[in-house]
């Protein structure tokens, strides 16, 4: 250690610790990441009430009282009430946004850390009592990250970023993408005999507004593109940990495939935060050789050797980094072994921290798709023509409506709705959803694309609602030319008989 102990570290340490090629990297996993921050604190203002709040789909209340600290630890088993929440995730927007900006960056390192930290324990603390609302992937894997890119210091002290945080970035973005390969590999043979596209676009949580359109690319394209993602997901990953510019190279195909996920899907944030992954792998060097290959003009002049970084930093920050990285790497060895082992487990996280994470998606590809659909009647007696629909922001409905794009945000009553019409068990969500519905819950009506009986004259409340099941499928090109409709459905039976307001608080129980 050189010049000053124990303020900065250098000498030896600068030859390997410090990256001060990926400044780039830096503020992109950082901003990106922040980014992706502020959508999901958005998420957790605009639908906590009525999924998760106090008289919600699944109240937290309950589920604390039920579960213990072991179970996920959460500052809100102390502090659950609406008014908590909320001023939580508001206080998450305001601090992810300054994230965006670069306001905590223009600090000493450990201010960019403690408000990473910070925004880590606040959004862990909502997902680990989120219950089946906040059950995905990505919900792990933004916990994951926020924790990890808070590490990386601040860009306004001049100082490289940490090697050990940049490769567990790539070690983070490598399990994303090959427990994906695998989990397909293992799983649904459609992924090895090179069919899962066949069906895929049109069986999706939530299509988008060009599945349709991928849908009917030709099934030699389908083909290809299944092989494709074998490639990038089994061999591409292996690609993130090899010398420039075969890094950057491999990242560049991870951000370009989960772009075309992007334009033909809704899956949250999972593409967007694989995307920040990604270029977090690309160097300023390959930055700087793309940019003077688009834009001549840029290739100009000399280039500052290393960008500029220097080859040290705080002591404290490589003491912090030294220690974070051993965690991580303890906490690895359950994740790399769920990679090698013949029962994978898909999106698990094997520790109530979610600091390394198992992922994967898709095993399975359904081939048919099936929708439920709920209606509600003002009328009596309702007969066939007395009951109106019910639709949903996301999820499909009438025929007529082209899937939307919606993602990055996340609409996670609809892909709720999808594991329903699969068959999911524990429905008493559905049956609390139904009763607000009944009541015409206004923090519940929210959730949807309308109220149907906002200006109804019978009232704003219908007496009656049932739940009937569909079978979808997307119109040919044919018919979409002569009807204009983006899918056919048929009724394949019901899920929930007509009930009314009564009948349907009895069965629910007081707890609602």
């Amino acid at each position: 250690m050189a010049d000053g102990w124990p303020g900065r570290a250098e000498t030896w340490l600068g030859s390997w610790f410090w990256a001060p090629d990926y400044d780039v990297a830096r503020e992109v996993l950082q901003r990106g990441t922040g980014a992706v921050l502020v959508l999901a604190f958005v998420v957790v203002v605009r639908q906590w009430r009525p999924l998760l709040g106090e008289h919600g789909l699944l109240p937290v209340g309950v589920f604390v009282a039920r579960t213990s600290w072991r179970d996920g630890p959460s500052v809100l088993r102390r502090w659950c009430s609406d008014r908590f929440v909320v001023g939580m995730a508001w206080c998450g927007v305001v601090l992810a946004g300054l994230i965006v900006v670069g306001v905590p960056q223009r600090g000493p390192w450990w201010v960019t850390t403690l408000a990473f930290l910070l925004l880590w324990a606040a959004y862990l603390s909502v997902v680990n009592v989120g219950q089946r609302f906040y059950g995905f992937g990505w919900e792990s894997l933004l916990c994951e990250v926020t924790f990890l890119v808070g590490w990386l210091g601040s860009s306004g002290g001049g100082v490289a970023p940490p090697v050990l945080v940049l490769l567990a970035a790539r070690w983070c973005l490598f399990r994303v993408e090959l427990g994906a390969g695998l989990i397909k590999i293992r799983g649904d043979r459609v992924w090895r005999d090179l069919t899962a596209l066949d069906y895929h676009h049109e069986t999706q949580p939530l299509p988008g507004p060009f599945s349709w359109h991928a849908h009917h690319l030709p099934r030699w394209w389908h083909r290809v593109e299944v092989a494709g993602n074998h490639v990038t997901q089994l061999v591409v990953p292996f690609a993130l940990f090899a010398p420039q510019p075969v890094a950057s190279v491999a990242g560049g195909v991870v951000v370009l495939t989960q772009t075309w996920l992007l334009v033909t899907g809704n899956f949250a944030w999972l593409n967007w935060l694989t995307v920040v992954l990604g270029l977090g792998v690309v160097s300023d060097g390959a930055w700087a050789a793309v940019g003077s290959w688009l834009v001549p003009a840029l290739g100009s002049g000399e280039r500052v050797p290393d960008g500029g970084a220097d080859l040290g930093g705080p002591a404290a920050l490589v003491v912090a980094v030294l220690g974070v990285s051993a965690l991580l790497l303890a906490l690895s060895v359950r994740p790399a072994r769920n990679l090698v082992a013949r029962r994978q487990l898909m999106n698990a996280s094997f520790e109530p921290f979610r600091l390394v994470n198992a992922y994967g998606a898709f095993g399975s590809v359904s081939r048919r798709r099936d929708e439920v659909v709920i209606e509600g009647s003002t009328a009596r007696s309702p007969g066939p023509d007395d009951w109106v629909e019910y639709a949903f922001r996301g999820k499909p409905g009438e025929v007529h409506r082209r899937p939307p794009q919606v993602a990055p945000y996340h609409l996670r009553l609809d892909w709720q709705m999808w594991f329903l019409a699969l068959g999911s068990p524990g429905t008493r969500w559905f049956e609390v959803l139904l009763l607000r519905l009944l009541e015409a819950d206004r923090p519940t009506l929210r959730l949807l694309a309308a109220d149907p009986f906002a200006d109804d004259p019978a009232g704003p409340a219908p007496r009656w609602v049932r739940a009937r099941v569909f079978r979808y499928r997307y119109t040919t090109r044919d018919e979409r030319r002569r009807s204009g409709d983006w899918w056919v459905r048929e009724e394949r039976g019901t899920l929930v008989d007509p009930i009314d307001l009564a009948r349907l608080r009895r069965l629910v129980g007081p707890e609602a």
